[in-house]
């Protein structure tokens, strides 16, 4: 499953341009796709933490590979890979009636 396109999409704020590369409207830049990837990169999986720390979210590492944001846990074979586990939770997480609120946060 990708994880990567909601992440980058709903968490970041990125637009997908065209079919391989994002464009980040805060730094005014394209990002291909294959140049974004969390769950290998832990430099990228931080983008995500700043981020969610930005909206008030708390981070906490517990470990090599096991992350809380809020009241997230997760794991993954390295913290990049719990780090994008965990941001993917909280998106699946959200339900229609509470997703406005995220929305207005994240968005």
């Amino acid at each position: 499953m990708n994880k990567t396109e909601p992440i980058a999409r709903r968490i970041l704020g990125w637009k997908l341009n065209r079919w391989d590369r994002w464009f980040d409207y805060e730094k005014n830049i394209f990002i291909h796709t294959s140049d974004f990837q969390p769950e290998q990169n832990l430099d990228h999986a931080m983008l995500i933490v700043d981020r969610l720390e930005k909206y008030g979210f708390t981070y906490k590492r517990n470990g090599d590979a096991e992350v809380c944001i809020n009241d997230v846990s997760a794991t993954g074979d390295t913290l990049a890979q719990a780090i994008t586990n965990a941001a993917y939770t909280i998106l699946e997480m959200r339900t229609v009636s509470d997703s406005s609120k995220l929305w207005r946060k994240l968005c």
